[in-house]
C-alpha cells in the first residue's frame, strides 16, 4: 500500500510499535517555541518523483515521504495505525496490486512542536495506485484525509544498501507483485 510521488497511494504502515513517548521532547515547553515555525512544502501532484542513485535496481523506487500532522488530530493518528494493525492481512494483499517491495512508517515531533509522519517505501516502478473501492485502502485514504496536511515532501534518495541474496527477489516483486 504504497504513498506515491505527487499524491497519495495506499499504504501498509508498519505495525504500529512506535512509543508513546515523544522521545526527549518536553512538552511543558511548547508554549516558548512558535507555532508551525518549520514550513510543510509538499511537492506538486505532477511530480514524477526524484532520480534513482545508481544503487537503486532499475525498475524499483525508494522514497521517503513526510507530511505534517494537522493540531488536534495527534491521538486520530494512533487510532489510524492501529486500523491498519488490526487489518495487516487485508493491507498485505494490497501489496502485490502495489509492486510494494516494503513499507514502513514514521513519527516524529520537531523542535517547533509539530507532529510529523514519514514513510519509507520501496516498490516497483509499475505498481498501482490507492484503490479506494478496496475497503481497508478507503480507511486508510479517510484516516490521511482526516489527520494530516494534504500532499508529501519527498526526501531525495542517495544511496541504498541491499544483500545480494534479496536483491532478486526485491526485483522480482516489484516487477510483478510476487516471488
Amino acid at each position: 500500500m504504497g504513498w506515491r510521488a505527487g499524491g497519495q497511494g495506499t499504504c501498509l504502515w508498519a505495525p504500529f510499535a512506535v512509543s508513546r513517548a515523544v522521545s526527549m521532547w518536553d512538552s511543558s515547553r511548547m508554549s516558548e517555541l512558535p507555532a508551525r515555525s518549520i514550513p510543510f512544502r509538499p511537492v506538486p501532484r505532477d511530480f514524477a518523483g526524484h532520480a534513482m542513485p545508481p544503487t537503486v535496481p532499475p525498475g524499483l523506487r525508494l522514497e521517503l515521504s513526510r507530511s505534517r500532522i494537522l493540531e488536534g488530530q495527534e491521538d486520530v493518528v494512533d487510532e489510524w495505525m492501529t486500523m491498519l494493525t488490526d487489518r495487516y492481512d487485508e493491507c498485505l494483499d494490497t501489496l502485490p496490486a502495489e509492486r510494494a517491495v516494503f513499507e514502513a512508517t514514521f513519527r516524529h515531533r520537531e523542535a517547533d512542536g509539530s507532529l510529523w509522519i514519514y514513510h519509507l517505501a520501496l516498490m516497483g516502478e509499475d505498481g498501482g495506485p490507492l484503490d479506494e473501492s478496496n475497503p481497508v485502502d478507503a480507511a486508510h485514504a479517510a484516516y490521511s484525509r482526516r489527520v494530516k496536511e494534504p500532499g508529501w515532501e519527498e526526501l531525495e534518495p542517495m544511496f541504498m544498501l541491499t544483500p545480494a541474496h534479496l536483491l532478486e527477489a526485491m526485483r522480482q516483486w516489484g516487477a510483478t507483485g510476487s516471488v
